[in-house]
């Protein structure tokens, strides 16, 4: 499927649904089409040709730097079929320890005119136990990716207890999962982003990291590393507190960012819709904050870049300022799914 087709003739037709339920249309064929060999060979034809671009970031070997973000993927399902598409690697989530149904729809809105995205999702999931089965499935399968879980804490729990909610999500998957992410910044969680600041931050990240060492030992597994995914909205004193927390606790990797609660610079009649915002409109921000990180650590923090993904040259860009790889995922939305191996195709070519 060629980038044009797919904006000639399926996002057009896309577009005259509810974003929503465009989304669920979508989960649902990927996870039909990679139940039978005609659907996965479907799959490998929309994604063409994907060369081997492998990365080493600690003690993971990512076959390509191109990875799917948090929020695409809640529950799991799709995952073997999204590998088809090309994504070294996938992150799933976020989950929450029981099932929640998030804020009221509509929560997703489409701002064509900045290629963009804003939702208010709230972390709408079955709960971790119903994707825990789904990724059990897969350790008996050969996988050419790495698998991220997103970890969230449930609506009603206080900000006290969310390193609880955290850890129940975290030995649920954590046979399972290559890498565990920490969201703390959805701006769709009431309170959730204070777990970024002094008051919070420290001990929460050595309760986790500690705990995650400990469920390791016990089940004689190779620890999984642990990242933290941070705001793009905070100052750069914010961010360095939260550096020095994820320093002293030992934690593993910082996932630079999550949508934004600015509306700077924006076209769209939508742009005034309540909740997170992504895409292009946020890549200027993220790649400041790259660089900070990997000024600040003197490149020795893993970062995974995300925001406003959706080219070979803004993956250059972004690797460039200190991450180690990057994720996208609004700008599969307006190219389509044939995205992630044109641009791996396109990074080859640069590399050549």
């Amino acid at each position: 499927m060629t980038d044009s087709f797919y904006s000639r003739s399926i996002f057009p037709a896309l577009a005259h649904l509810d974003p929503e339920t465009a989304h669920h249309m979508t989960l649902d064929s990927l996870a039909l089409a990679q139940s039978n060999p005609a659907g996965r060979a479907i799959l490998r034809a929309i994604a063409g040709a994907v060369p081997s671009l492998p990365v080493q970031v600690g003690s993971l070997r990512f076959p390509n730097p191109i990875g799917l973000a948090a929020g695409f993927d809640k529950d799991a399902r799709a995952i073997p079929g999204l590998a088809l598409l090309g994504f070294g690697h996938i992150e799933v989530g976020t989950l929450t320890p029981a099932p929640q149904a998030g804020n009221p729809r509509p929560r997703i809105f489409r701002l064509r005119e900045d290629r963009a995205l804003i939702n208010r999702m709230g972390f709408p999931n079955e709960g971790v136990a119903s994707a825990a089965h789904r990724l059990r499935l897969l350790i008996s399968t050969e996988r050419n990716f790495v698998l991220g879980v997103s970890l969230g804490k449930q609506k009603d729990t206080p900000l006290a207890g969310a390193a609880r909610d955290f850890i129940s999500v975290m030995q649920a998957v954590y046979p399972f999962a290559d890498y565990l992410a920490v969201n703390i910044s959805s701006p769709n969680t009431p309170g959730l982003r204070e777990l970024q600041g002094q008051r919070f931050v420290s001990q929460l990240l050595v309760t986790l990291i500690n705990r995650g060492k400990e469920i390791a030992a016990e089940s004689e597994m190779r620890p999984r590393p642990i990242w933290v995914k941070i705001a793009p909205d905070l100052s750069l004193s914010e961010l360095d507190i939260i550096l020095e927390a994820l320093s002293a606790a030992g934690g593993d990797g910082m996932i630079v960012a999550n949508t934004t609660t600015s509306r700077d610079g924006l076209a769209s009649p939508a742009a005034g819709e309540a909740g997170g915002l992504s895409g292009p409109p946020l890549r200027k921000r993220v790649t400041e904050l790259i660089a900070h990180v990997y000024h600040q650590t003197s490149g020795t923090l893993p970062i995974i870049g995300v925001g406003g993904i959706s080219s070979a040259a803004d993956v250059q860009e972004t690797l460039a300022a200190g991450a180690s790889v990057v994720q996208l995922y609004t700008s599969m939305v307006y190219a389509g799914p044939g995205l992630p191996g044109r641009i791996l195709r396109d990074l080859a070519g640069l590399q050549t």
